[in-house]
C-alpha cells in the first residue's frame, strides 16, 4: 500500500473515531465567540460547571489507572521467562529514550517559552493562589531534601491512597507488584483482580473520553467566551513546541540511538511499520494500534520471541512521545500561572513525567489524565488550573494523535535495536520491502 493511501486511511480512521471531539472544540469555538461578543452570565456558569465534571471525571480514574497499570506490568514482567535474557536491556533502551525526550521537551519549553503569552489570561487570584501553593511545596521539600525521598514511601498506603498521594502510591505499587511476582501462581487471584480493575478502569476512561465532546465543548467556549478568538494564538507555541520535540525525537534520536545500539536502518525500519505508524497518529491509541504493531514487525524481520515480548509491555510502559508532552504541559501551565521555575522544580517535573508517562494507559486522552500526578508533587489538582487546563484540551486531540505516533514508534524502535543484539532480525527481509506480506 503507497504511503500516501495510508496517511490517507489514518487520517479517515482519526476523523472517524475523533469526529466527535473535533465538532466539540469547532462548536466551543462559535458559541464562545458569541458569548464574548454578548455576554450571558447562566450560560457561562453552566459551562464552567460542565468543564468542572468533566475535568473531576479525570481526577476520578487517575489512582485505579494508576495502581492496576503498574501491578500488571511487572508482574508480567517478572512472570516472563525471557526476562532474564534480555528484559534488563529492555528498560534499560526505554530508560534513555524516555529521559532523552524528557530532557527535549523540558529544554525547547524553556526556551520558546509557550506558556507567557496564555498568562494574559489567568484571573490574578488564580494564578497568586497558585505560586503560593508551589512556593510552599518547594520551600517544604528543599529544607529537607532527605525528608522528601522519606516521603516517597508511604507509612499507610491505604492513607496514601484515601487522600490521592500519588509519588507513595507508585512506590508501594512498585514493591507490591515486584513481590507478586516472585510468589509464583499464588498470585493469580490478585493479578487477576487488578486485571479486571485496569479493564474496568480502561472503559470508564473510554465513556470518559467519549463524552470528551461536551467536555472539550465546555471548556473551549469558557475560554474563548472570556478572552475572544485570540486565545489560540497563545497555545500555538505550546503546539509548536510540542511539534519540534516530537520531530527531534522521530528524526534525530530514534536515527542516532539504532545507529548507536545497533546494525538497523531507521529508514527501513520506518518503511516496514508505517501502517502501525499511521493507524496509531489516526486512533489515538498505542494499545488499539498493538496487533498491527506487532503484525508488521513479525512479517517483516523481527522474530515473535523479540514482538510478543518487547511490544507489548512498550505499550503499557514506554511512553516517551506522552513524557515530553507532559513535561511541556506541566511548564506551559507554570509559566500560564506565574509559577517561578528553579532547577529543583524543573527537575522534580521530568522525574515526575517520566514517572507518569510510564503509568499512562494506552489509549486517547490519557496523557493529559496522568498530568494529576505531576501537579501533585508541585503540591497542586488539576481543579486549581481549571483555565490552564481548557488551553491544554483545546487543541489536546491533536497532540495526542502525534505523541501516540512517537509512543508506537519508540517501541518498534527498541524491539529492532534488541532483536538485533539477540541475532532475532531477519535483514533479508526487513531490508526488502518488495517482500513484505500485506498486513491483514
Amino acid at each position: 500500500m503507497k504511503l500516501h493511501m495510508q496517511i490517507l486511511i489514518a487520517l479517515g480512521l482519526g476523523i472517524k473515531r475523533n469526529g466527535h471531539i473535533f465538532l466539540g472544540i469547532i462548536g466551543g469555538i462559535i458559541v464562545g465567540i458569541l458569548l464574548h461578543s454578548h455576554p450571558n452570565i447562566l450560560a457561562s456558569n453552566i459551562l464552567t460547571f460542565i468543564g468542572q465534571v468533566f475535568i473531576r471525571l479525570i481526577q476520578m480514574v487517575v489512582i485505579p489507572l494508576v495502581v492496576s497499570a503498574i501491578i500488571i506490568g511487572i508482574t508480567s514482567v517478572g512472570d516472563n521467562k525471557q526476562l532474564g535474557k534480555f528484559g534488563s536491556k529492555m528498560v534499560l533502551y526505554y530508560g534513555i529514550i524516555t529521559t532523552l525526550a524528557v530532557t527535549i521537551g523540558t529544554i525547547l519549553a524553556l526556551i520558546i517559552k509557550p506558556g507567557v503569552g496564555a498568562a494574559n489570561y489567568i484571573a490574578e487570584n488564580a494564578a497568586s493562589e497558585v505560586q503560593a501553593t508551589v512556593a510552599a511545596t518547594m520551600q517544604q521539600q528543599q529544607g529537607n531534601i532527605l525528608n522528601i525521598f522519606l516521603g516517597f514511601i508511604p507509612n499507610n498506603p491505604f492513607h496514601s491512597l484515601a487522600v490521592g498521594d500519588m509519588v507513595p502510591i507508585i512506590v508501594f505499587c512498585l514493591i507490591f507488584a515486584i513481590a507478586l511476582s516472585k510468589v509464583g501462581d499464588v498470585n493469580r487471584p490478585i493479578v487477576s483482580f487488578f486485571e479486571s480493575v485496569f479493564a474496568a478502569t480502561m472503559k470508564i476512561t473510554d465513556w470518559i473520553m467519549f463524552m470528551a465532546a461536551p467536555g472539550v465543548f465546555a471548556l473551549t467556549a469558557s475560554a474563548v467566551s472570556s478572552f475572544g478568538i485570540e486565545i489560540f494564538s497563545s497555545i500555538s507555541k505550546y503546539l509548536l513546541v510540542l511539534l519540534i520535540g516530537f520531530l527531534i525525537q522521530l528524526c534525530v534520536v530514534y536515527p542516532l540511538f539504532l545507529k548507536k545500539v545497533s546494525k538497523v536502518s531507521v529508514v527501513m525500519l520506518y518503511s516496514a511499520v508505517t501502517e502501525a505508524m499511521m493507524v496509531a497518529f489516526g486512533t489515538a491509541s498505542s494499545s488499539a494500534t498493538l496487533p498491527l504493531t506487532i503484525a508488521c514487525c513479525e512479517k517483516r524481520g523481527i522474530s515473535h520471541k523479540i514482538s510478543s515480548f518487547v511490544l507489548p509491555l512498550g505499550a503499557t510502559l514506554n511512553m516517551d512521545g506522552t513524557a515530553l508532552l507532559q513535561v511541556v504541559a506541566v511548564i506551559f501551565l507554570a509559566q500560564a500561572y506565574g509559577v517561578p521555575l528553579d532547577l529543583f522544580l524543573i527537575i522534580q517535573i521530568a522525574i515526575l513525567a517520566i514517572i507518569a508517562s510510564s503509568t499512562c494507559a494506552g489509549i486517547p486522552g490519557a496523557g493529559l489524565i496522568t498530568i494529576a500526578l505531576i501537579l501533585n508533587g508541585m503540591g497542586l489538582s488539576p481543579e486549581q488550573l481549571v483555565t490552564g487546563f481548557a488551553f491544554l484540551f483545546t487543541i489536546e486531540r491533536i497532540t495526542d494523535m502525534m505523541r501516540t505516533l512517537v509512543n508506537v514508534t519508540s517501541d518498534v524502535v527498541v524491539a529492532a535495536a534488541i532483536a538485533d543484539n539477540e541475532n532475532e532480525i531477519n535483514y533479508d527481509l526487513l531490508n526488502n520491502p518488495a517482500a513484505y506480506e500485506e498486513i491483514a
